[in-house]
């Protein structure tokens, strides 16, 4: 069965409902994984994402703050949502869709201003949550048909970033981070599925920053949002594309959406 998944951190799904609409019409995602949705689950839009044909809904919010879904066209045959770091601040959801594939949207904690966890504890917790992330791949992908799709705040190789030298030191891009995430795909077995289709030397972006006003006419990008496919689903990814365009539209999103097409 051919499934098309789209991940996208819509930085507040209040605001950017019109966006989801028009991205449902023009390409036609059969699941929604959405990241930083910054509401609470008895004001989701449900009935409206319903009335778009998303009845299967598994919902992790939280007011003003994080929060992710999972908003499907297929039913559901099982569903989790884990508290990661002992903190339940809505940052994973997980389902079982048909064919046996386990689709898990996570929203990994930005980090803060400064990579340095003994003076930043938000910095401490990212790099506890991807060391937990890492230790949980090494349980849960192997023989099995698993998906990892999100915002994991981190651009690992040098060309996820538009000025590797210069943002070395910045947070989401240092060298604690990436060995991190790479130790994620390595514990799972993983392949990052973003440069099983575009080759690791040309540069690769998901996400421009509101801070500097011509950011996305200047391609001042990051890959902060990702696809990891384990060895036992890797064989049915036949695409994965970043929506690029969507950075254009009125009022949108910093990051765009990932698209991820299984046969």
């Amino acid at each position: 069965m051919a499934l098309r998944i789209a991940s996208w951190n819509v930085n507040s799904l209040r605001q950017r409902m019109d966006h989801l609409t028009r991205l449902v019409a023009e390409r036609a995602p059969d699941v929604l994984c959405l990241q930083e949705i910054k509401m609470t689950e008895d004001i989701f839009p449900a009935a409206e994402l319903a009335a778009l044909g998303y009845e299967h809904q598994l919902v992790a919010g939280q007011k003003s703050y994080n929060g992710v879904a999972i908003v499907s066209r297929r039913p559901f045959a099982a569903r989790e949502r884990r508290i990661w770091c002992h903190r339940d601040d809505k940052r994973h959801a997980a389902v079982t869709l048909p064919g046996g594939i386990s689709l898990h949207n996570f929203y990994v904690p930005s980090g803060g201003p400064t990579p340095d966890p003994d003076k930043n504890e938000k910095f401490a917790h990212k790099l506890s949550f991807l060391a937990e992330m890492a230790a949980w791949a090494k349980v849960e992908a192997r023989g099995r048909k698993l998906l990892l799709v999100g915002d994991l705040n981190v651009a690992p190789l040098e060309s996820d970033v538009w000025n590797h030298k210069r943002l070395l030191r910045n947070v989401g891009h240092t060298p604690r981070e990436a060995g991190l995430l790479l130790e994620v795909l390595s514990a799972g077995g993983f392949t990052d599925v973003g440069r099983h289709f575009v080759p690791p030397d040309q540069p690769l972006f998901t996400w421009w920053g509101y801070r500097f006003a011509e950011a996305f006419e200047k391609d001042y990008g990051w890959r902060l949002d990702h696809a990891f496919a384990s060895a036992g689903l890797m064989p049915q990814v036949e695409k994965l594309e970043v929506l690029r365009d969507t950075r254009a539209w009125t009022q949108p999103s910093d990051h765009v959406p990932v698209l991820i097409d299984l046969a």
